[in-house]
């Protein structure tokens, strides 16, 4: 899934949920949701309105920022790969249901988090300004859809799909960044362009039709990572995830009001463990993305590009192996084209960042 703020020449960092978000601050204590995301990006914060340096200094018995980093981001890419079997646990309630609770649930699990760290001055500045708020709507928008689409997915049998779409968006992100960005490639680059554009063909044989879904949640994520790009680092992670709540959260509330009024509510109606299930989606969705935004502060691009692939990795299994999907032999051939175009694109990214560290060294070694 995309981080907001990397450029195209990097893998992305992927996630079937709110992609590139995160964290709040020190002070919570206990166990839970709320306190795990609080630890998750206690050390640095940062209230840009009260917090020093020392403060935001971890002890020196914690471990490594990058140890802790690898955590984080584990941990968060983990929980992105189990979603599917979350969203199924969900059923009988339809996508737009569940995504309606993920919005309203995510906003109030954001609040409770902002209330908890003392960090509402942050958010107050985020909102003051006009222009980062509307760049935050537009993202809103974009990841509603990447929600509803994987949610659609994985309640529909295609969660094999939807890990592609997490595949194919770092190779989306490089796209964007030349259409958009007018960035210039390298030429491995553009080879893993090639090959994921022999893969679409190949896939696209395979299923019999052009695989929708797993486009829609490449492009839908590359475009949320690129519009987030433009708030440059002028928005914390807690603060943007509220304020992109925030936005959806009438519309989600109106569907579900549709919904009770039609077909009934899946809320409340099939048992506690449903009710308790459903109610937790607030926290599903937001606790990885603290996770992930607490890790991408810690670690080296090219550690957490790398990292990203854990999640589709464990979608494709949890679809093959746990429910069964198929994966005839043209199915199976277009996702090995997708995973040999990642390998060229990795493999760049290291080599390029290894060429520039060295080129730094130099230059510092001359000075």
């Amino acid at each position: 899934m995309l981080r907001p703020d990397e450029s195209a020449s990097v893998p992305s960092a992927p996630a079937p949920a709110p992609a590139a978000a995160a964290p709040a601050a020190a002070g919570a204590a206990g166990s839970g949701p709320a306190a795990a995301a609080a630890a998750a990006v206690a050390p640095d914060a940062g209230d840009a309105s009260a917090t020093d340096d020392a403060a935001r200094r971890p002890p020196a018995s914690a471990p490594s920022p990058t140890a802790a980093g690898l955590g984080f981001s584990l941990a968060a890419y983990t929980l992105w790969g189990l979603l599917p079997l979350y969203f199924l646990l969900l059923a009988p309630a339809g996508a737009v249901e569940v995504v309606a609770w993920r919005v309203v649930l995510s906003l109030v699990f954001c609040v409770l988090l902002v209330a908890v760290a003392r960090t509402h001055r942050r958010t107050l500045a985020v909102l003051r300004d006009r222009r980062v708020v509307l760049v935050l709507g537009a993202a809103s928008v974009l990841i509603a859809v990447n929600w509803l689409t994987y949610v659609l997915a994985a309640l529909s049998g295609h969660v094999v799909e939807a890990a592609l779409g997490y595949f194919l968006n770092p190779i989306v992100t490089v796209l964007l960044g030349v259409v958009v960005l007018r960035e210039r490639l390298r030429p491995a680059q553009w080879a893993a362009i090639g090959i994921s554009a022999l893969a679409a063909v190949v896939l696209t044989v395979g299923y019999g039709s052009v695989p929708v879904i797993a486009l829609i949640l490449a492009f839908s994520f590359g475009l949320y990572g690129l519009v987030k790009n433009r708030t440059g680092g002028r928005v914390d992670a807690v603060s943007g995830l509220t304020i992109e709540s925030a936005w959806i959260a009438l519309p989600a509330t109106i569907a579900l009001g549709v919904i009770a009024a039609t077909d009934g509510l899946a809320m409340g109606a099939h048992g506690a463990p449903h009710t308790i299930a459903l109610l937790l989606a607030g926290a599903v969705t937001a606790v990885p993305l603290l996770l992930f935004a607490s890790a991408a502060r810690r670690l080296p691009l090219t550690v957490l590009g790398l990292t990203q692939y854990i999640a589709p990795i464990m979608q494709f299994i949890v679809g093959v192996a746990l429910l069964g999907e198929p994966m005839p032999p043209e199915r199976l051939a277009g996702f090995a084209l997708v995973w040999v175009a990642l390998v060229v694109l990795s493999t760049d990214a290291l080599l390029a960042t290894r060429r520039a560290a060295n080129a730094r060294r130099r230059t510092a070694s001359g000075a």
